[in-house]
This record gives C-alpha cells, structure tokens and sequence, in this order.
C-alpha cells in the first residue's frame, strides 16, 4: 500500500502539510535481514485484492495488527472488503510459514479515512481477523509500554524493493513523540505501511511498540512516523473484530 507523505513542523505540533521527497535521514537506518530475530515470522505480507500490499503483525493466533488505511483503496479511497485481503505470515523466498483470508477487519473507532487519499496518522491501526487460527508453526508478538524520545527501535517490513522477503530498519531512533504519534529516523518505503516496530531484547523475542504509518519530513529530513500502541485499545478493537 502506499505509504502517505508528510511535512512535520515541531513548533506546530506536528502540523502537516503533503509534500513528495526521497527517504533519506541523517544517521538513517540500514536494510538488514531478519534470520537472527527470534519469532519474525509473525510478521506477515498482506496481498489486498491481489493489486496492493501492506504489512502486518500477529497478535493472537487469529488477529493480525496493521495499519487502519491498507482496508481502503488508495485510488477510489472505498474500503475493501475484508475476503479480499490475506496475510501471509512469515513469507520468505515467496514461501510462507501459514496463510489466512482475513474474516473481518476494525479499524480503530477514532480512525477517519479521508477521501482524498491524505492519512490521518494518529489512530492508524486495525485488526484484521483471520477466517482459521494459526497454530503453534507462528507464536503472536507481545507489547511493550509506550516507546519515548530517543529509545532505539527497529522496523521489520515487506517493500515494493523486497515483496517476497522482510527487510529490518535498524537502528530507528524515536526524534519526537506527540500524544500517540512517533516520528522516527529509520527509513521506509512502498509497502511497509502496518509494519511493526519493534523494541529488541538482547536475543529475546521482540516486543511490539508502535505500527508504521507514513513517510514524512521534519526539519528538512525525512522520516517515517508511527502510530504508537496502547493495549487498552487493542482490547476494544479485539472486542470487536
């Protein structure tokens, strides 16, 4: 799915306004392969009606997280109907570990699309449910508490660069967080909208912090920006899937 891009300003408190640039960060992170990160294969690639691709992330054996704006068509901005979006978890050399048809998928309540194909980045989450449970072949990601200015992240997503096989930014620092919304330094491309971004634990199972929303620019640097989690509210859009 295409990743929005924006221009944020600090001083306005994230204030956007659209403007189309090249990812490129100083300090930015580096593609790196996902072999040594213990339970990637809960991130999966979502094929939506066989035309456009987001990423996603187990969370239970039958809920997948993503990004609220992969269920809408980024051309006619209608939503997609939930049979026709699969998730591929763990795809790798154009194999996956399981594969799913989602069964039904909410979109965070405070969560707005707008026609006009501009991404509302705060709230920019959904819970897709799956038509079959996966087993035991893929462990769902556990959360971590709220990332904070300058903790060090990374983000493991599929790209229009990398279809078949997940690539890791690392290292993304958080530059600045507002309410529920990240700005972080590690790049991103076409694709990787719902990636997750992780907090490593020292060759431990990752813990799930934030979800990848767009690209942007801050301060004449560009950036990608998150959507950071609170349990609570994906209790409710569990509730409701």
């Amino acid at each position: 799915m295409r990743l929005a891009k924006f221009c944020l300003a600090l001083a306005l408190s994230f204030a956007a306004a659209p403007k189309t640039t090249a990812v490129e960060a100083e300090g930015r992170s580096t593609w790196r392969t996902v072999e040594n990160i213990k339970g990637w294969e809960a991130v999966g690639r979502l094929s939506i009606s066989g035309k456009t691709m987001c990423t996603g992330a187990l969370v239970a054996p039958d809920l997948v997280l993503t990004a609220a704006h992969c269920l809408y068509n980024p051309t006619t901005g209608r939503k997609v109907r939930a049979d026709r979006i699969t998730f591929q978890a763990g795809l790798a050399e154009g194999r996956s570990v399981a594969e799913r048809r989602v069964a039904s998928a909410t979109a965070h309540p405070k969560y707005r699309h707008r026609s006009s194909g501009a991404i509302q980045v705060s709230h920019d989450l959904a819970l897709l449910k799956l038509a079959r449970p996966i087993g035991a072949e893929v462990a769902p990601l556990a959360f971590e508490t709220r990332p904070q200015k300058g903790d060090i992240l990374s983000v493991v997503a599929y790209t229009v660069g990398s279809r078949q096989d997940p690539r890791m930014a690392y290292p993304c620092q958080v530059l600045a967080r507002k309410q529920d919304t990240l700005v972080l330094n590690c790049e991103v491309d076409f694709g990787a909208s719902g990636a997750p971004v992780f907090a490593l634990q020292h060759g431990q199972r990752p813990y799930l912090v934030s979800v990848i929303s767009s690209k942007a620019e801050m301060a004449g640097k560009d950036v990608s920006v998150g959507t950071s989690l609170d349990p609570s509210v994906i209790r409710l859009l569990a509730s409701s899937s």
